[in-house]
């Protein structure tokens, strides 16, 4: 996901470097190359999952490049979800429809494209506080 990160990035500096047109063909290659993802999110693993079982569960679907199961960094142990990253798409694919809601382990797991993180604001204090419920922005009819 970094590498198409990084040529989604290097072409939109092509674009805004050489003013390219809105009826180019640049546009939409970029979103073609954003919409092709070989990295999964695979969630609700057992405790006992590890690095290589993820990986092993996995393979037969296509060239695994890394499986990894997120852990805590204080406990070390597993958070429950972990990645896999495929060499190509149509094996990621194939990976989502054979093994979402299938059992891992002893658990039903679910497996998704993943997402990628938000940026997040830096530091203590922000912009907001962070203190509170967040229900949403306004209410319209507050009858308070």
């Amino acid at each position: 996901m970094a590498f198409y990160n990084k040529l989604g990035g290097l072409l939109r500096q092509s674009i805004s470097g050489n003013a390219v047109s809105a009826t180019s063909p640049m546009p939409s290659m970029l979103d073609a190359v954003r919409c092709m993802s070989t990295k999964l999110f695979v969630g609700g693993l057992s405790w006992g999952t590890d690095d290589q079982s993820l990986r092993d569960a996995f393979a037969t679907f296509g060239d695994v490049v890394d499986a990894r199961v997120i852990v805590d960094r204080d406990s070390g142990r597993s958070r429950g979800f972990g990645f896999v990253n495929f060499s190509d798409d149509e094996c990621a694919n194939e990976a989502i429809k054979a093994m979402d809601g299938q059992e891992l382990q002893g658990r039903n797991i679910r497996v998704s494209i993943a997402q990628e993180r938000a940026p997040r604001s830096g530091g203590f204090g922000g912009s907001g506080g962070g203190f509170g419920g967040g229900y949403g922005q306004a209410r319209d009819n507050d009858g308070y």
